[in-house]
């Protein structure tokens, strides 16, 4: 997959405080990750500590705040993980799947799928 960036727009949980920004679409991120100062002049607070492994085999115990993020038009909750300062905003793999959107490698863009429901066993 070649590595393209995509405009998106970051916002407090509430919803009330924006910050427009291109972001690389990274299907190997689990979730998104933005620099820790951008989260905090939003006003995110850290929720919580997660343990990430990186492409070089690096793990660390990183924070990771609740947000919400804008791509397409679409609007839904996410978690973004304080990155280091300096780092590219990254959109991972949850915002893609929370917004109903897949990553076309040849086009480089994002685009709209439907939902699942699928289920191969029946509850009576």
């Amino acid at each position: 997959m070649g590595i393209f960036s995509v405009p998106i727009s970051i916002g407090d949980p509430q919803g009330e405080n924006w910050i427009e920004l291109d972001a690389i679409v990274s299907k190997g991120a689990s979730v998104s990750a933005l620099p820790g100062s951008m989260l905090r002049e939003l006003g995110v607070q850290p929720s919580f500590r997660q343990s990430f492994q990186f492409a070089n085999g690096e793990r660390r115990s990183m924070e990771l705040g609740r947000i919400r993020i804008e791509v397409n038009g679409q609007e839904a909750p996410d978690l973004a993980v304080f990155n280091d300062e300096g780092t590219m905003p990254l959109l991972g793999a949850l915002a893609l799947e929370t917004l109903f959107l897949v990553v076309d490698p040849v086009r480089q863009r994002l685009v709209p799928v439907d939902g699942l429901l699928m289920s191969l066993i029946e509850v009576d």
